[in-house]
Parts: structure tokens; sequence; C-alpha cells
């Protein structure tokens, strides 16, 4: 399985079967249907064209995509989440990860050793507490995104709610890298043991990632710092715009002429 991840995370359009390719055909042997078994087991699936794609899970409600053509530039506009599997010793875990998109800034990740919707729920619940709400939020189609509790939690905020097309991995392309980042800088070269090291190497590395970690395309500036400073101008413009309505200073009384006799 953690061969399969290596694979997947460093070519995500590939379907990985022995028959197909060769990096696995090295290391996996001709076992076509372990191979898509174990595929199955940790979430991963090539991406591109299949039959039923869209059928959503049963009584889950699938939302439309809203980020088509739409320009975003400014703190929390639009958030986005995804779960990758991380291995660790004899076995796996499941992280979640909160992102903004303007920025690139984790705001919020759990780890978790099954895919019940409630970490995701957890990290939900501390992004909001700690950084606010945003306009939209961006998600794939997966049971616990899709779930009435994830979809309701949302829905209380206030929180507009997208999904991307299943496979469409570019719908949601920066938290695509940050997975890539994170399981190359960190998670392939440490191999943790258990999930109690794992968690703790991965605290300390989002802590980089988030405040050291240059990005190329906001200008060589690293996330978090960058979150703030676009959290700062939005509401320096906000009070500008309602200036105009607000008193700065002492106002001067109107006078009222006396009434007539």
């Amino acid at each position: 399985m953690r061969r399969i991840d290596e694979l997947f995370t460093a070519w995500p359009f590939c379907r990985l079967a022995p028959d197909h390719e060769d990096a696995a055909r090295g290391r996996l042997g001709r076992q076509s249907k372990r191979v898509q078994r174990l595929m199955r087991k940790i979430g991963v699936a090539a991406l591109g064209p299949k039959p039923k794609t869209s059928k959503p899970a049963p009584g889950h409600k699938i939302y439309r995509y809203l980020l088509r053509n739409v320009p975003i530039e400014r703190a929390n506009h639009v958030w986005a989440a995804d779960i990758t599997y991380i291995p660790i010793g004899c076995g796996f875990l499941y992280l979640v990860a909160i992102i903004d998109w303007a920025s690139r800034a984790v705001l919020s990740w759990r780890l978790s050793n099954t895919m019940d919707r409630s970490f995701c729920l957890a990290a939900l619940e501390e992004a909001f507490a700690k950084f606010g709400k945003p306009d939209i939020f961006n998600t794939d189609q997966g049971l616990q995104f899709t779930s009435a509790a994830f979809t309701g939690a949302l829905a209380a905020h206030d929180v507009a709610i997208s999904m991307d097309g299943r496979g469409r991995w570019m719908d949601n392309v920066f938290i695509e890298r940050l997975w890539r980042s994170l399981k190359h800088e960190d998670v392939y070269l440490k191999g943790y043991d258990d999930g109690l090291e794992a968690r703790l190497g991965i605290a300390a590395w989002m802590e980089f990632y988030n405040e050291r970690r240059l990005h190329q395309a906001p200008g060589y500036r690293a996330p978090m710092p960058l979150w703030r400073e676009k959290i700062a101008g939005a509401r320096a413009v906000d009070m500008m715009d309602k200036a105009c309505a607000l008193p700065t200073g002492p106002q001067r009384q109107k006078q009222t002429p006396p009434l007539a006799a």
C-alpha cells in the first residue's frame, strides 16, 4: 500500500495496475486484483473518465462546483478540504486538512485510523473557531464530505457548498499539492513507526509549511503570514468602504431654527 501511495502521489493520472505501470510491475508483481483491492482500501483511483462516476452516495446530496473561472485573491473567500492516506509501520492512518485557497495556509488538520466523518467535523469546527468562516467551501464527493452532518455544519454557518467532479483532482489542485509536498518532504523520508510519532512529525511539518515554507506563486511568501496580511487588508478595505456612513470624529450639530410664536 505504501508503494501504491508513492506511485499515485507521483503520477495520479496512471492506473497503477501492474500490466500498465512499469514501476509497479517491479515491486508488486502481476497481481492486478490485489493491487485494485489495496487501491480501494486506501482510497485512491486513477484520474480520468470512468462509468457512473457521478453517482452519489445513497441519500447524500451532491452540490455543484462553484469555482470555475472565479478569481480567488482574498483570504477566507474559499476553503477546501481533502483526505489522504498516511503509511505508518505495519499499518496506515487517514489525514484530513482544511486550507485557505488564496494563501495556501493549512487552517486545521486531523489524523484518524478510520474514515469516519467525525475527524473531518472536528477539523472543520477547529477551523471555524480559529479563522472565522469562508464564503465557499470546496471538497470532493467523498462520503465524509457529502454526509448530512458535514454539509449541515457548513449550512449552519451560512457557507456556500461546492463539490468537484469525481476523479477531477484539478478542481482541488492546491490541496493535492499539499499532499505531494507533505509526503515527499516528510512522510516518505521519515517512515513513521506509529500514530503518535506520525502526529508529532506531521504537526512539526505543518508548522514549518505554514510559517516558513516559501511559495513561488504568491511571491515567495509563507502561507500563514500571507493569510494574516490578506485578512488585515480585507478588513481595512471594508472599513474604507463604510467610512462614508461612519463618523470619524466629533460632528457639528445642525442648528434648528426656532419655532414661530
